[in-house]
């Protein structure tokens, strides 16, 4: 509740006691309506979406986004999506299981053009408001919900051929003929970057082994201790190229180990290396922010429904080493111009399909 006090003991002039009673009650209408429009979910960003007379777009992170640079990238995607199409966006950052469910629910309340969710975290909750609200349409990015709806396009990626290309930048950089991978869980989504990794470097070094290790419990993605124990144990088992794919136990866990062991280490979804210079070869990047905007297009023109698959080809996943900025992005790949020449030439022979690399979820 708002009160408001008047004295009417102060003189305006020019204001009869009329004209000051009309004035006070304006200004609680307005004070009520800004407590109304203070009541938003957990995590969201102010301001309406769409007010700019376009259509409006809502993300919603799993997590909140802060320095974490793959929710950048979807937030980027958003923005530059809303500003093409001269529309508003907003962005609600969840915390939890609960706030996942009601920042979805929040979203879907405020009726805009596209609701975007990033991570498989969303599949439950997608699927339940989906059917909820069928004139809805949804992005679900990174994942897709279990059963099939028509309001519902899902976005996913085939990191597994971006994780050939880095195995094969390790087979060419290894001395020892011995990479491994640290992961976070033992599941055919997470094998996409652990199996293929070991089969890009055996690709260009023959005889090249993997050892993978899965960080595993009760909270895999979030557990740097174990995840630095494990490449601490694959260092010294004579690994020296390391493939991280372990959200924030990857990171400091694997790198620290690595830059502890004198070894290296390899980052993915977004460009790692400026995090631990001298000790991250390379990163197995997802454009987040292509397929949203790419995502986005295709729904706003009608385009609703069905799976579409983003790798090499369209984008969707890409080097860092392979990229312009490659020379200053401290990545150690860099450092080895005949290195990235090689990876080049293998990434242009996925993309034309004289190389296929098979998705190790369907194996």
């Amino acid at each position: 509740m708002l009160i408001i006090w008047w004295d009417f003991r102060i003189s305006i002039p020019g204001m009869t006691p009329r004209t000051l009673l009309q004035v006070g009650a304006l200004a609680a209408a307005v004070g009520l309506l800004a407590g109304c429009n203070a009541a938003r979910a957990p995590g969201a960003a102010p301001g309406p979406a769409g007010s700019s007379g376009g259509p409006a777009l809502v993300l919603v992170t799993p997590n909140p986004v802060g320095v974490n640079d793959f929710f950048k990238l979807a937030v980027r995607g958003v923005e530059s999506a809303a500003a093409r199409h001269k529309g508003g966006q907003k962005v609600y950052q969840s915390t939890d299981p609960a706030s996942i469910q009601q920042n979805l629910a929040a979203a879907v309340r405020e009726k805009p053009a596209v609701v975007v969710a990033v991570g498989f975290n969303f599949a439950d909750a997608i699927a339940a408001e989906a059917e909820r609200s069928p004139g809805q349409k949804f992005l679900f990015v990174d994942s897709c919900t279990a059963k099939p709806f028509a309001n519902v396009t899902c976005a996913v990626f085939r990191e597994y051929e971006g994780s050939y290309l880095a195995g094969a930048e390790a087979g060419l950089l290894s001395r020892t003929g011995k990479v491994g991978a640290v992961v976070a869980l033992d599941t055919p989504q997470f094998r996409r970057f652990s199996v293929p990794f070991g089969q890009g470097a055996e690709k260009v070094k023959p005889g090249t082994t993997l050892t993978p290790l899965y960080i595993g419990g009760s909270n895999p993605f979030n557990d740097p201790a174990r995840a630095k124990a494990l490449t601490a144990t694959l260092g010294g088992q004579g690994v020296d190229q390391v493939m991280g794919a372990a959200s924030a136990a990857g990171n400091p866990g694997v790198f620290e180990a690595a830059k502890q062991g004198g070894f290296f280490a390899y980052g993915v979804d977004v460009d790692q290396c400026p995090l631990s210079p001298g000790q991250v070869v390379d990163n197995v990047v997802k454009r987040t922010d292509v397929v949203i905007g790419d995502g986005v297009d295709a729904i706003l023109s009608g385009q609703n429904g069905g799976t579409k698959s983003y790798g090499l080809k369209e984008n969707g996943i890409a080097l860092t080493g392979l990229q312009p900025e490659a020379a200053s992005s401290q990545c150690v790949v860099a450092r080895y111009p005949d290195v990235i020449e090689r990876v080049g030439e293998l990434r242009d022979q996925i993309v034309s399909g004289a190389i296929t690399v098979e998705d190790p979820a369907k194996q």
